[in-house]
């Protein structure tokens, strides 16, 4: 089983934004950052779901347990369902990505366990470096 870890963070509201991805694929380890420009944090926080199943799928990936501590993707993901139209295109695409698994899981964790904080936190200080 892959254990990927998903963050996604805001520097204001909205404000620069980024996305990380961390993936433990049995002992090998893959870490993704994603520059998002501006958007709030909830919005950040779709994108990276969205970002860990385009990544999972194009790996080949079949059976995928996602960690994050975001609540909103959590009870979106366990309804099939966002309510606010800001975040559904995103949260449709990865939704629907996950269903080309064989398995998939969810599971919402602390802040503090979320290996992929720093990798989110990193992607909004590339936003600055990617407009020098």
């Amino acid at each position: 089983m892959v254990e990927v870890y998903i963050d996604g963070a805001s520097a204001g509201d909205p404000g620069p934004s980024g996305a990380g991805v961390f993936i433990n694929n049995n002992g090998s380890v893959e870490r993704y950052t994603f520059p998002l420009g501006k958007m709030n944090n909830h919005e950040a926080e779709f994108v990276s779901f969205l970002k860990a199943m385009e990544i999972c799928v194009e790996k080949g990936y079949r059976i995928v347990s996602v960690r994050t501590d975001s609540k909103a993707v959590v009870g979106a993901v366990e309804k099939e369902f966002v309510k606010k139209e800001k975040y559904r295109v995103i949260f449709e695409k990865g939704l629907e990505l996950s269903k080309q698994l064989d398995l998939f899981f969810i599971k919402w964790i602390p802040s503090k366990e979320n290996r992929a904080d720093e990798l989110a936190r990193r992607a909004i200080r590339e936003n600055g470096e990617m407009n020098e």
